[in-house]
């Protein structure tokens, strides 16, 4: 395998603060004593031009708490003393935004302070500079109350300022001065009902509808924590009611988004809140949120390569109305926004977090960055990977290039796919889908990052629509035709179910058409996973060939060498090794010289002027280096109608510990390769041992190089033309073994020499499993028919 299993659930490293998720229900009735919904007063200042005061006007000030624009047309702002009955008014005009103020300039006093900023009203009430009643009424109709004002109809908010204020929300601010206010907290944004609690009596600070609070005060808005970069501007710092509307709940928390974005596409509109438990809101809540900005990595320790997500943490979050409109999800693809196509990162400095320059026009990884937490739409999505045991299916929008010949997308030396994203089930269950299908219609989720993966998490099973892709049979080799294959088996193991046998022995015996000769990789020991020193494999061997001989296929025999226990990497206990299966009753036999163990070197014997393999089956140098916790290649000698034929067996070492594509340094970090080219060197050498006696040997190389068409393993084993690299030969688009993350790539290779090169061969990449959600193995195999008459 290329990877081992990977945990699904989110972990979550280090608890945040308990939650305190306040759901007040807002009522669309106007009745202040249920919090508003959206308009509020939030500033009240009555010293205005009196000795002393810094403004020259006294003013009151609204804020929009909510999550959408509200006409304000025809209402009034009504002011008595704090124990009359006579109201005057001032009335309004025009929409206030969200996250905006609206400044209403009253009476001047003696001429003291500084102008307002340009009002966005202008009355001549004459407040008390210490007491009095303040009330925001939805009409021009004048109360006439002295108590109880706050539950009159039409009041939507009411202030009500200094002891002696004869009508409160709760009880009434403290007394004001001529220099001072009486001040909202949250920028305007908190509201309780309770005037002593929600107020401050602190310095005026008078903002108009030019004004949005910014920083971590009143007025933040959700891209102001998400910012236009990696991670966010506000990251440690505090911020209160920011204002949204729920799009998603999870188990632990919830994902909520700005209905009134701004004109950035680099900023997202969206961040997930982290509860810790069963959030209380729902789906269409309009809610504001306060808490800590924090930058959460998922992963735990084990996860330093993954990216960060901007979340809110020790939240607390207040209801402002139920069953809003969703914002509308953001369309990726034609007639929306278009992913980059080739980029994943055009940082080259390493920890992307640091280095700037963030360009989600240009880059992948900032693209999807770009919409972090966001409701996203994807049309007639095309599956590029087959649904994995986690749900998970990989697609790219409609139009993408580079697809191979049955609707995958192909990675390339210069081309890793950026606009790939995986559908994931974490909050509405995924379709079983193969490579080609088509998810019709709107696939929409809010998008998360996971795994070295951005993730959207789809609210809602997409349809699918059926791409017609089948597994695929080869062509029959001829008489006189050799045909070699290779085939990893996903550690198979006795205790896997007959199935799995059955189904591996129809693909060789009706798929592959009973080729001669089947390398096969990842042949577990007797026991399997279990780690108790068992390293034999004749019962997992025999259970194959049985199931072969069942389905109609010939007789086969194996060779093979047990490694020594532990000392070969792959499944901890399973002692996974390559395994010779060939069938004799079409010209192959195999050449055997005994006396090879798990840690006897192989070598090329010189028998005037043809080679010869001094064991077969052996080992090829198994103390190497090279082959640490790693799968050494085992070597033997075939003939063919009389002749020799020298295969060579690999299983190289795994990507595993390789940085991700879409990770947090860029560009990946490859350790893994450095082994895979030790071992190419060496296995290069033992075949040019062979040539060299005789240059034109029939020599095969074959197994999972874990390592593409492209990569410096093929070329190493390549170099000097002696071996031919069969997966480069095939067109572009045809160069695919296995599909990973929805990339389709080329991990398992056929190698000849030249003489056999030279030859009018047949070869196939005999796709059978990776493409499908159903699969005996995660590689397809792949076949050479060689004419050696």
């Amino acid at each position: 395998m290329r990877r081992t299993d990977r945990v699904r659930l989110r972990t979550l490293a280090v608890a945040s603060a308990a939650a305190v998720v306040g759901a007040l229900l807002a009522l669309p009735a106007a009745t202040a004593q249920a919090v508003s919904p959206d308009i509020v007063i939030s500033q009240v200042y009555g010293g205005g031009g009196n000795s002393g005061a810094p403004y020259a006007n006294d003013f009151i000030e609204l804020y929009n708490r909510g999550t959408a624009p509200v006409s304000v047309t025809g209402w009034t702002v009504q002011y008595a003393s704090a124990g009359g009955s006579s109201w005057s008014r001032t009335t309004l005009s025009g929409t206030i935004a969200p996250g905006r103020y609206y400044l209403v300039q009253e009476a001047a006093g003696a001429g003291a302070g500084a102008a307002l900023p340009t009002p966005d009203a202008t009355g001549t009430l004459a407040l008390s500079a210490t007491s009095g009643k303040v009330a925001l009424v939805t009409n021009g109709t004048a109360l006439t109350c002295t108590s109880g004002c706050a539950t009159q109809p039409d009041v939507r908010d009411f202030v009500g300022y200094g002891s002696s204020a004869s009508s409160a929300e709760g009880s009434p601010t403290g007394n004001l001065s001529n220099s001072t206010a009486a001040l909202r907290a949250g920028g305007g944004a908190t509201d309780t009902d309770g005037n002593a609690a929600d107020f401050a009596v602190t310095a005026p600070a008078p903002r108009n509808s030019s004004s949005t609070g910014g920083g971590t005060g009143g007025g933040t808005r959700i891209h102001d924590v998400q910012g236009a970069a990696r991670t966010s501007p506000l990251a440690g710092r505090p911020v209160s009611a920011v204002p949204g509307v729920v799009t998603a709940v999870g188990t632990a928390g919830f994902w909520y988004q700005d209905p009134t974005p701004d004109a950035d596409p680099a900023t997202s509109e969206a961040v997930y809140v982290y509860t810790s438990s069963a959030p209380t809101v729902a789906v269409g809540d309009s809610v504001t949120v306060g808490g800590t900005v924090s930058e959460f990595r998922p992963g735990g320790t084990g996860g330093t390569t993954n990216l960060t997500i901007t979340e809110l943490t020790g939240p607390s979050v207040t209801v402002l109305a139920h069953n809003a409109a969703l914002p509308a999800p953001t369309v990726v693809g034609t007639g929306g926004r278009v992913p980059p196509a080739t980029v994943v990162s055009g940082v080259t400095g390493g920890d992307v977090e640091t280095a700037g320059g963030f360009r989600p026009a240009t880059d992948g990884l900032d693209f999807w960055e770009s919409l972090e937490g966001m409701r996203v739409e994807l049309d007639n999505a095309a599956v590029v990977g087959p649904t994995s045991k986690f749900g998970e299916i990989p697609v790219v929008p409609q139009g993408s290039t580079t697809r191979t010949a049955r609707g995958g997308i192909l990675l390339q030396a210069n081309d890793a796919n950026p606009e790939r994203v995986i559908l994931d089930d974490v909050l509405a269950p995924t379709p079983a889908a193969t490579v080609g299908d088509t998810l019709s219609g709107a696939t929409v989720g809010v998008l998360d990052y996971s795994f070295g993966n951005f993730k959207l998490l789809v609210t809602a099973t997409p349809a699918v629509t059926p791409g017609g892709t089948a597994p695929e049979t080869t062509t029959a080799p001829a008489a006189g035709e050799l045909a070699a294959a290779t085939f990893n088996v996903e550690n198979l193991a006795p205790g896997d179910p007959q199935s799995k046998y059955d189904g591996l022995a129809a693909g060789i015996v009706g798929n592959l058409r009973s080729p001669d000769l089947v390398a096969l990789e990842e042949i577990q020991d007797n026991s399997g996973a279990t780690d108790n020193g068992v390293v034999a494999a004749d019962q997992t061997l025999a259970k194959l060939t049985a199931a072969i001989t069942a389905a109609g296929g010939p007789a086969y025999s194996y060779r093979q060498i047990n490694p020594q226990d532990d000392q070969d990497g792959g499944q901890p206990g399973g002692n996974i090794r390559q395994v010779f299966l060939y069938r004799s009753d079409r010209g192959l036999t195999f050449t055997d010289r005994a006396g090879a163990g798990s840690t006897t070197a192989n070598s090329v014997v010189n028998n005037a002027g043809t080679p010869a393999l001094a064991y077969s089956p052996g080992r090829i140098d198994p103390a190497n280096s090279a082959f640490d916790a790693s799968r050494k290649p085992l070597a033997g000698e075939f003939r063919w109608n009389g002749k020799p034929v020298f295969v060579i067996a690999n299983h190289f070492n795994s990507k595993g510990g390789d940085q991700p594509l879409f990770g947090r340094y860029q560009q990946p970090a490859r350790p893994s390769e450095t082994q895979r080219h030790a071992q190419a060197t060496v296995v290069k050498s033992f075949t040019d041992q062979i040539l060299a006696v005789d240059p034109n040997a029939a020599v095969i190389v074959l197994g999972d190089l874990n390592d593409f068409e492209f990569s410096q393993t093929a070329d190493l084993l390549t170099a000097g033309g002696s071996l031919v690299d069969l997966p480069r030969t095939l067109p572009l688009n045809e160069r695919y073994t296995y599909v990973y993350e929805g990339n389709s790539q080329v991990l398992d290779h056929i190698l000849i020499s030249g003489a056999l090169a030279a030859k009018p061969y047949g070869y196939d990449i005999v796709h059978l499993n990776s493409e499908f959600p159903t699969q005996l193995s995660d590689h397809d195999p792949q076949v050479v028919r060689i004419p050696l008459p």
